[in-house]
């Protein structure tokens, strides 16, 4: 018998769903990842219109919105490329850069143009993470919400390298490092991360929020 659902990921993106249950395998006593860490279409949850203007903002719509809808404790994240010399573009904009959501190789054709002829001095760039948790409230006792930040800097490529991760993953080389983050295991990705960064600094909220709602 499967068990229930205990904590819910606001998010369609079963990368991400893959990268927080690597992150909690073993962090909380008696939780199964793989049946009670589900997504939001698992859960029954509704899509959650990015209404914010900063990425802490978008992170706990979707937080919060999920959370009220499902009565279990959510997280989600919001993250994004941003490019030195287009002031923090795409930022927000990040997965839906060359105007439909989610096309990754749209999105990374027309970034790559856009920055053609900046020198590569000049191609600093980070991955830049909000992860935000929510907590239902009950009648007697309100909800609780905390967000947490992760960022990875690194320099974009010219070309895309690597076969792994998602999104801006094969166009970034993380400072120090001679790979693209598509050309890190998951292992090495997940450690240096910004969303491991940042699920990391809440992950002491969230083994607390899971505990006390098992209690």
């Amino acid at each position: 018998m499967t068990a229930a659902p205990r904590l819910v990921l606001a998010t369609h993106n079963a990368g991400k769903l893959r990268e927080l249950r690597e992150l909690l395998r073993g962090q909380v006593p008696g939780l199964d990842v793989d049946t009670q860490v589900v997504d939001a279409a698992a859960a029954g949850a509704p899509d959650v219109v990015e209404t914010g203007v900063t990425f802490a903002e978008n992170s706990l719509l979707k937080a919060r919105a999920v959370a009220a809808a499902t009565g279990l404790v959510a997280i989600a994240d919001d993250s994004g490329l941003a490019v030195d010399v287009m002031g923090g573009a795409p930022g927000i904009f990040s997965a839906r850069w060359a105007g439909r959501h989610g096309d990754d190789q749209a999105n990374l054709e027309l970034l790559l143009n856009q920055v053609a002829d900046v020198p590569d001095a000049h191609r600093g760039a980070a991955f830049v993470c909000a992860a935000a948790l929510a907590v239902p409230g009950t009648p007697e006792e309100p909800g609780r919400e905390e967000v947490e930040y992760g960022q990875l800097e690194g320099t974009l490529l010219r070309a895309p390298r690597g076969a792994g991760g998602f999104g801006y993953d094969p166009v970034l080389q993380p400072l120090g490092g001679d790979r693209s983050c598509a050309e890190l295991s998951a292992e090495e990705k997940n450690a240096i991360s910004h969303r491991g960064k940042a699920f990391r600094a809440l992950l002491p909220a969230i083994i607390s929020a899971l505990q006390e709602a098992g209690e």
